[in-house]
């Protein structure tokens, strides 16, 4: 096969598509550019807004499905829920330091902790999953699991403030509530028992009430499974049924320490 074969048929392959790869790194870019736009102390803000609309609109220009009117008109609407959002940031900040003995400032926790990173994108993403627009949100959200490990999808509606320490490896579906004051450790599942197309418009994630704290690598899966206010979910537990207020769920698993007879 010559290489002009080769090039037809890629191209062939490729007819049904109409994806503009530059979309995912111009959502990247903006994305930088708008945690640096609210946390940097020294952002120009008047340049760093207008930067951020120019961004902004290339992006929608490919992503926004709809009349060019409305089109146009998200950006404002995004624009007004920034101050919001930053002061519910800002909460979160404070919960982490205020809950993590490893915390040493708040500038450390902006800086350093991928669960704040991973909670402040979630936050702007999920303004623009309210937007519906669902590929910009979704491809925010994703850059931010690229970077830091950790899976929120932009539709889950997460109070403030909300703790997550270490981050690695944790996921939170696209219909779970997260009440305020809850805690999660790296590696807790928040997900649907089974997976359907014909359940997109049904609750498939948990709901997790105040005061909770769950720990690494536990799994909690159903849309009607509820964790109740105050209570301590232990590690490695796999639950997928409600749990009253106030419980300690635990892994009954015994470990077993035996010391070697020397010879």
């Amino acid at each position: 096969m010559t290489k002009n074969q080769i090039i037809q048929n890629i191209t062939d392959l490729k007819s049904h598509s109409s994806i503009n790869y530059s979309i995912k790194t111009k959502v990247e870019t903006f994305t930088e550019k708008l945690f640096y736009t609210l946390f940097d102390a020294n952002a120009p803000m008047n340049q760093s807004i207008d930067d951020l609309e120019k961004l902004f609109k290339e992006i929608t220009k490919i992503a926004c499905k709809k009349s060019e009117g409305i089109c146009d008109g998200i950006w404002n609407q995004f624009l007004e829920k920034l101050p919001s959002v930053l002061e519910n940031l800002n909460y979160d900040a404070a919960y982490i330091l205020e809950n993590d003995p490893a915390s040493n400032s708040i500038e450390e926790v902006y800086l350093a902790y991928p669960g704040f990173y991973a909670i402040a994108i979630y936050r702007l993403s999920h303004e623009l999953y309210l937007l519906d627009m669902l590929l910009f949100s979704r491809l925010m959200s994703e850059y931010a699991h690229q970077i830091t490990g950790t899976d929120i999808h932009a539709g889950a509606n997460i109070a403030s403030p909300f703790f997550i320490d270490h981050a690695t490896g944790i996921v939170i579906g696209e219909t779970t509530v997260i009440e305020k004051h809850v805690k999660l450790y790296q590696g807790v599942t928040l997900g649907a028992l089974s997976v359907s197309k014909d359940m997109k418009s049904t609750k498939r994630h948990p709901t997790v009430e105040k005061n909770v704290c769950i720990y690494a690598n536990a799994t909690i899966l159903g849309g009607e499974t509820i964790i109740g206010k105050n209570s301590i979910i232990g590690g490695n537990t796999w639950i997928t049924k409600s749990i009253p207020a106030k419980s300690i769920v635990t892994n009954t698993t015994i470990t077993e320490v035996k010391i070697k007879e020397l010879k």
